[in-house]
């Protein structure tokens, strides 16, 4: 099987790359093996509709994201399959997310989505032209990344710490990265 871990986000927009960022971060710090299964990283900013075709070659997929949820936090942080999207839980708030939910139900009406599992944070309001996160975020990446390491060893992978970047330090130099 082929896995996905996919980050979306405006890096430009502060917190709103978390999905980004997070993503960078388990790449460059980490080593995954698997006997059987593949995993591949992919930054998909804010393409959204764009991602469908490469979307549809993958069996599993985890989009890494930021949400609105009702009676939710900054820094709340939710993990949950596609299909069993809380109605508690928006997205909605920057372009990319509502375009980014219509893609995954785009493919779902196709037939063409992924095992998909939604691993979301609230963010502190978006703020234009920053790349410095705020700390609730860095704390609830914290959370996040133990979430997805978790859930990728039930999966059947093996890690290994291999690098030690911090968020805000891959955030600062997020611009520069290919």
């Amino acid at each position: 099987m082929k896995y996905l871990i996919l980050g979306i986000g405006n890096i430009m927009f502060a917190d709103e790359g978390i999905g980004v960022h997070l993503c960078k971060q388990l790449q460059k710090n980490y080593k995954f093996t698997h006997k059987e299964h593949s995993l591949d990283f992919i930054d998909g900013g804010t393409l959204a509709m764009q991602l469908s075709y490469i979307i549809a070659r993958y069996d599993k997929m985890i989009v890494i994201d930021c949400i609105e949820a009702d009676n939710a936090s900054v820094g709340d942080v939710f993990f949950f399959p596609y299909e069993t999207m809380p109605k508690s839980i928006s997205w909605s708030g920057s372009a990319h997310e509502v375009e980014m939910l219509q893609t995954l139900q785009y493919m779902e009406l196709m037939g063409d989505l992924p095992q998909t599992q939604i691993l979301a944070v609230v963010p502190k309001r978006i703020k234009p032209m920053s790349f410095e996160l705020s700390n609730e975020i860095v704390k609830a990446s914290t959370i996040m990344q133990k979430s997805l390491l978790e859930y990728l060893s039930k999966e059947g992978f093996s890690y290994e710490k291999i690098a030690d970047f911090s968020l805000q330090e891959l955030a600062n130099t997020s611009y520069k990265d290919e």
